[in-house]
């Protein structure tokens, strides 16, 4: 039986600790392939590059480095340069939490979601720590999540948000399946001039908050347990659709 095809990517560039943990850690899965960009690309959403030609660097067997966007590595992965179309896409492991709303900005996520746009089961994880200690948990967190992926398969049009607590892996209280919860951003616009009179601007502020509601991911986290929330590909508000029929057509 074949050995399972893995692309592995992130947002925090090819020499990130965390993209290192998480091949490592599907290693034990199935055949590895790292597609990563060659720079910082967190929060960068799901941006593509549609304004200039991409180039890809082999650093070693089986690791490519892009200058491009997670978004960009997986598309140029699946779609053109891998022989074979991956089992699985994991993204990660990202220093820091995706949480809640995070999610819109997440370069991590959206190297999953480009993924499961293409039609492969799809997974990002996180290290809720932004200075992770123990982020080797997320690596033994990721391989059980990615084993059970492989072995069930997703519903379509769905992956899978995963946060860890930076903890020793047997000081997780378990996991919760869980829903996304709500940020609360307190962004600031930092306005600065430069030596040449120029001004530039700092998009800052202090660290978000979050609404703590049950069966959320943030709820999960704080109790010490592993979230893990599936996304959908339809973000439509069905709940308004009758509503607003009523108001339009």
């Amino acid at each position: 039986m074949a050995k399972p095809q893995i692309l592995v990517t992130n947002d925090d560039g090819i020499q990130a600790p965390g993209l290192a943990i998480l091949a490592e850690a599907m290693e034990a899965l199935g055949d590895v392939w790292v597609y990563a960009p060659d720079r910082q690309q967190s929060a960068v959403g799901h941006g593509v590059s549609l304004h200039r030609p991409l180039r890809v660097t082999q650093l070693k067997d089986r690791w490519f480095m892009v200058d491009g966007t997670p978004t960009d590595c997986v598309m140029l992965a699946v779609r053109d340069l891998l022989a074979t179309r991956p089992d699985i896409v994991v993204a990660g492991v990202n220093p820091g939490a995706n949480l809640g709303d995070d999610v819109t900005y997440s370069g991590t996520v959206a190297g999953a979601y480009a993924g499961m746009l293409l039609g492969i089961n799809a997974v990002a994880v996180s290290d809720v720590a932004y200075e992770p200690k123990h982020m080797e948990t997320s690596g033994v967190v990721a391989r059980r999540v990615a084993a059970i992926v492989l072995e069930h398969g997703l519903p379509k049009d769905t992956m899978l948000n995963v946060n860890v607590p930076d903890v020793p892996a047997d000081h997780l209280c378990g996991t919760h399946v869980t829903r996304m919860g709500r940020r609360h951003y307190e962004d600031e616009i930092v306005r600065r001039e430069d030596p040449r009179g120029r001004l530039y601007y700092w998009i800052g502020g202090n660290k978000p908050s979050h609404v703590l509601e049950p069966g959320t991911d943030f709820e999960a986290i704080e109790q010490g347990y592993v979230s893990v929330t599936p996304l959908h590909r339809d973000v439509t508000n069905h709940a308004v659709l009758e509503m607003l029929r009523g108001w339009i057509e």
